[in-house]
Formats: C-alpha cells, structure tokens, sequence
C-alpha cells in the first residue's frame, strides 16, 4: 500500500476528485500520485495545489505508475490507450470512462491486461463518494484487495452485474446533480421566509448528509423513514402531499428515464 504509486490518465473534475478523495482519507502519500492531461499549463496549476507529480503525456504516467486510472471521456479511450497499450500490460488499469464495460477495454487493452471498469461520483473528493464497479473484471485476488484498500476509505465501493452498470452510474454519478438542484430550491424557499443563504445552505446540506447515514445505518425502508417524520395532520405530511401533488417522484424517475433513454 504504502510503496504503489497511482497514475491519472486525464485529470478532469473526476479525476482530481478520486486524488482528493485518496489524499483526503490518507489512503495514498502525495509524492505517489502521477497525472497527465491535455492542458499541461491547467495541470500543472492543479497538481501544484495538491502537491502531486504533474506529467507531460500518459507514457511518463504509465511508466511512473502501478495502477493507472483511465479518467478520460469514453469517446477518447482508444486513441489514449493505443500509445501506451504495452505499458499498461503490467498494470493494474481502472477505468472510469462511463458507458465503457469489460468487454470494450478488453478489446482495446493488450491481451492479459488486468483491468476494472467503474463509475465513480464527484462527492469521492470529501471521502463520502460512491464507486460502482462490474463485477467482471480482470483483477487476481491480490490486485481487487489492493483497490478495495485504497479507496473503500473514501468511497462506498458497490459491485453490479454488467447490464446494471449503466443505471448504477447513472443514480449515484448523476444523482448528486439532482440532489444539488433540491438543495438550492430548499434554500430558495428558506430565503423567501427569511433565512439568510448561507444558514439555509448548511441545514439542508446537512440535513441531506444525515438523511443518508441514518437510512444507511439503519438499513430501513425509506418509506419507514419517511412515516416516522409524518404526524397524523402535522406539517411535514402537508408538504409531502405537496410534492406528491406535483409529482415529485415521477419527475425523479423521468430524469433517469431521460439519462438511460428509456
């Protein structure tokens, strides 16, 4: 653990998020991380403001590195590979490429490569981000316990079967998004009755956090959760039956509709 160094091939807002996310939890030194990105002049900037090796292309990365996270768009996954395919024979690869399953990196990744294909969320970068990873994958015994070492301490690591890789992603990659426009409308509402932003801000914020661990922690049906704050004839059933009126569930379910094209 201690002497693996981690290389990011593309180091976009989810790439930097898994660094933060490591360095957060103090799952990996600093002097370990290795990056390269299209922009070397942003990259340098970013990787100086997390104390991480910047790298001029994903050669240097490679050679540099023992697991490799490939943190690129789907689309650009080929021609990122192909340079590097025989570096990354020898390596333990993750990719991060929605979209993207076993079986497209195995017919872009030389043969015997050992490789995971997972979709992680943008909250990994306090620690509390999920990771949704397939279950088919390539890693021996000793390489899946290696991953799991390094960032179950930042994120919730969740394995599904190829055909659920895309709808995992999607409500835990997406669903931040969703959740922050809830936030922002709550805190709408707090202002208009007074509350000032930013107070309102860190009640719902928190109120969010906490919402999440204790359906965690206590593995209940939501709705269980959800009758327990319901009074016979109190405020909070008034305001769910408000959202129910406008159709607060179904427009939840539409938005992954409108993601998973269905």
């Amino acid at each position: 653990m201690k002497e693996i160094n981690i290389g990011f091939i593309g180091f976009g807002n989810m790439g930097s998020a898994m660094a933060k996310g490591l360095l957060k939890t103090n799952s990996i030194a600093k002097d370990k991380i290795w990056a390269c990105a299209r922009n070397f002049e942003k990259l340098k900037n970013t990787c100086a403001d997390l104390g991480i090796h910047a790298c001029m292309d994903a050669y240097e990365v490679a050679e540099k590195s023992d697991m490799i996270i490939l943190a690129v768009k789907p689309y650009q996954l080929e021609d990122v590979i192909a340079p590097v395919k025989e570096q990354l024979k020898d390596k333990i690869v993750i990719s991060i490429a929605a979209g993207k399953s076993f079986a497209a990196l195995e017919s872009l990744l030389a043969a015997g490569t050992a490789h995971l294909s997972t979709i992680p969320n943008t909250p990994i970068s306090t620690g509390n981000g999920v990771i949704v990873c397939e279950q088919t994958h390539s890693l021996n015994a000793a390489q899946l316990s290696l991953f799991q070492a390094l960032f179950s301490p930042c994120a919730q690591l969740i394995f599904v079967d190829t055909a659920l890789l895309s709808v995992a992603g999607t409500l835990s990659g997406c669903g931040p998004a969703f959740v922050f426009v809830m936030i922002e409308a709550l805190a709408d509402a707090g202002v208009k009755y007074g509350l000032d932003r930013t107070t309102a801000y860190a009640l719902i914020s928190a109120m969010v956090k906490g919402s999440g661990a204790l359906q965690l922690e206590s593995g209940q049906h939501p709705g269980v959760l959800k009758d327990a704050v319901c009074s016979p004839k109190g405020t909070t059933i008034k305001g769910i039956g408000a959202l129910e009126e406008h159709g607060f569930r179904t427009a939840l379910i539409q938005a992954i509709d409108a993601i998973e094209g269905k």
